[in-house]
């Protein structure tokens, strides 16, 4: 069914993060290892960022590595990442995204309520 022009030009890009581009390409890969540049071509993130996102990453248990190569971790545990990144964004795109000073003042109206 087509939509109109004004919609069409409404619809925002999916908001894709360097980490999961990272994950996407190791995870169809998981049968090699590459070097950061190699994931930075591949995936189209700078080579300014690749290594602080594969840091990341390898904190989390998502890849592994050696030096010089990089590779996926836990298949699980990358499947349950991207099952809460996916969650978290529906509800984010539905509802808003959560405000950490919200929460502070509704934690401190809290605590006050118990006095």
């Amino acid at each position: 069914m087509p939509i109109s022009i004004d919609e069409f030009e409404s619809q925002q890009e999916p908001r894709i993060t360097n980490a999961e581009r990272v994950i996407r390409f190791l995870v169809r890969n998981r049968d090699r290892a590459f070097k950061a540049s190699e994931i930075a071509d591949e995936t189209g993130v700078s080579q300014n960022s690749i290594h602080p996102v594969l840091r990341r990453l390898r904190e989390r248990g998502l890849v592994r590595h050696r030096e010089p190569y990089w590779a996926v971790g836990d298949l699980e545990a990358v499947r349950d990442a991207m099952q809460l990144h996916s969650a978290t964004t529906t509800l984010d795109d539905e509802l808003g995204p959560e405000n950490r000073d919200e929460w502070l003042a509704a934690a401190e109206a809290d605590d006050g309520a118990d006095e």
